[in-house]
């Protein structure tokens, strides 16, 4: 189903642009949406009379703005640059770092400016050619859930498939991804799914896609010539969490068949939490039951200096030896890029 927000606020420049008038011309149509012109480059008029009331309604605005920057993002150790296309995310996930990350701007910003992202990543491509360079579209957002509206992933996807030397890569926790299936995208488009138990999806991963249909949309993507690839995570070591990840592992693999003959990656993540993650989680989700009780995890400093509080040594050790054997035995054709 597609996402649909109750706003849309409209920076006036990105008019000027194809997508933006697009974009304008979709909301008009929709009695449900309001259109607000923006004063200069500000989103105000999101009600946030408590965290939550806060949370909910940023997740329902989408800002339409101009890329400004001259400079991509690094994302390194997945990719070389971030792709801006999308930032932020409609999904509520619970455990989200988006939540630390864009707490104080909890809304959508969609890119209207796209042929100047795309130049600036063919900018790139030339600077460091004859090596490839590496995109990743979904560093701080998902942008599969707007594409049915914006066609950005599905421009992006035609731009790379022409690039010898340039390749994109997003995740996603939704499906719409119909509009991709047909595009001479050369292999250069790697799509990840990010996939959990049913448990942890039921509890935890509000306004996203069910595991099935995420599973299901794989399915086409690998039918498609896409490469593929799974994020486990964050995997929640609860009681019965192996019989449920192992469950999902074979669903997988009843998907995608026997034929499934060409490498799918899979990267597994640990839940980790951070004190001022925590805390914010529990301003936005006063109620939940995310295991966050830091007596019962070890503290650890991340590659960024902050630290974060993770899984003892012996339990990870546990996750990782059960991932890599299942992993190994179901799909023998695949790499397992990391489980951390």
């Amino acid at each position: 189903m597609t996402y649909i927000p109750k706003r849309v606020y409209f920076e006036k420049r990105a008019l000027n642009y194809p997508l933006g008038e697009k974009l304008y011309n979709f909301f008009n149509k929709n009695e449900d949406v309001e259109v607000i012109m923006m004063k200069g480059n500000r989103v105000t008029g999101i009600p946030k009379e408590t965290p939550r009331q806060f949370y909910v309604e940023g997740k329902n605005s989408i800002a339409v703005r101009v890329w400004k920057g001259s400079k991509f993002q690094g994302c390194k150790p997945s990719a070389h640059y971030q792709m801006p296309l999308v930032s932020g995310c409609s999904g509520k996930c619970e455990y989200c770092y988006l939540n630390t990350r864009f707490g104080d701007k909890p809304y959508i910003t969609i890119y209207a400016n796209i042929e100047d992202v795309l130049n600036r990543a063919k900018e790139y491509i030339e600077e460091r050619k004859p090596d490839v360079t590496y995109f990743e579209a979904s560093a701080t957002s998902d942008p599969v859930p707007f594409e049915p509206y914006t066609g950005s992933l599905a421009t992006a996807v035609e731009f790379f498939g022409k690039k010898e030397l340039g390749r994109l890569r997003f995740v996603s926790k939704f499906t719409e991804i119909d509009s991709l299936l047909d595009i001479e995208h050369k292999g250069h488009t790697t799509i990840r799914f990010s996939i959990n138990s049913h448990k942890v999806i039921n509890k935890y991963e509000h306004a996203t896609a069910k595991l099935d249909e995420r599973i299901d949309a794989s399915k086409k993507v690998y039918d498609a010539g896409y490469p593929i690839g799974f994020i486990i995570g964050p995997v929640i070591l609860y009681e019965g969490w192996k019989d449920d990840y192992l469950k999902m592992l074979k669903n997988i693999k009843k998907k995608l068949g026997s034929t499934a003959d060409r490498p799918i990656r899979f990267e597994v993540i640990s839940h980790r939490f951070t004190s001022t993650a925590k805390s914010k989680i529990l301003a936005v989700f006063p109620e939940t039951t995310l295991p966050m009780n830091e007596e019962e995890r070890k503290f650890k400093y991340g590659q960024f200096g902050y630290g974060k509080y993770v899984y003892k040594k012996e339990q990870l050790k546990k996750m990782e030896e059960f991932f890599v054997e299942n992993l190994n035995e179901l799909f023998p054709n695949s790499e397992i890029d990391y489980v951390i």
